[in-house]
């Protein structure tokens, strides 16, 4: 779903930034990542599901726990088809910067990594200083070259088809009682994509975005 609520000079400057970085062929010393984060809530089942027989599937009890919440962050190279999943107990700065570090850690090899993120307050430089302080902390941002989707720009984000696969393949419509569990389960899906090394066809251009909102190139302004 497209939410946008208007298209203004600043807008499409991202928007096209963003694009312009999709464009570009897979180059080892340059990756793109996208990343963004799932808050998950936690259930467990009050009495054992009706077993199995044939004909007839696992049914569940429509009666459940709630066992709180986690987060799961969904990051992925899209063309390289390389797959960042890792669930945490919250979303914080710190969790954040953590999950920073493993991504930094996959590509020792980079001059930069292009980091494609929404505009959350703790997806900053000050989560990686106050996590790792001021040295290492600047010398880890300084690893990225982020770019930052719009507000209401979140469909610009291949992390959100990151989100919607693994919603959809790992947690499907079971209930998971706990963050052990969802980890476990995290984990066994990342390691399958990337054992895939599943891609994302992105085909959404900016020429396709100039024709589709009506404005001209190098004039960001509505024709």
């Amino acid at each position: 779903m497209w939410c946008i609520a208007e298209l203004n000079e600043e807008y499409i400057a991202r928007m096209e930034d963003v694009l312009a970085i999709y464009e570009k062929p897979l180059f080892d010393k340059a990756p793109v990542v996208c990343v963004d984060e799932k808050p998950i809530v936690l259930h467990a089942d009050v009495r054992p599901p009706l077993p199995m027989r044939p004909g007839r599937i696992l049914r569940p009890d429509c009666e459940y726990e709630r066992r709180g919440t986690a987060n799961v962050f969904c990051g992925v190279e899209p063309k390289a088809g390389r797959h960042f999943t890792k669930s945490t107990s919250n979303r914080c700065s710190a969790e954040f910067a953590d999950y920073l570090l493993e991504i930094v850690a996959r590509y020792p090899e980079a001059d930069t990594i292009h980091l494609v993120m929404d505009n959350l307050s703790s997806h900053n430089r000050k989560a990686l200083v106050d996590r790792f302080g001021e040295k290492i902390g600047s010398l880890l941002w300084e690893r990225f070259t982020v770019h930052y989707t719009p507000k209401h720009g979140s469909w610009l984000n291949q992390a959100e088809i990151e989100i919607s696969l693994f919603s959809r393949q790992c947690l499907g419509r079971r209930r998971i009682p706990s963050l052990r569990q969802l980890q476990r389960q995290a984990r066994a899906w990342n390691r399958k994509m990337n054992c895939n090394q599943v891609t994302i066809n992105w085909k959404f251009t900016r020429k396709k975005a100039r024709e589709k909102f009506g404005y001209k190139e190098n004039n960001f302004m509505r024709s």
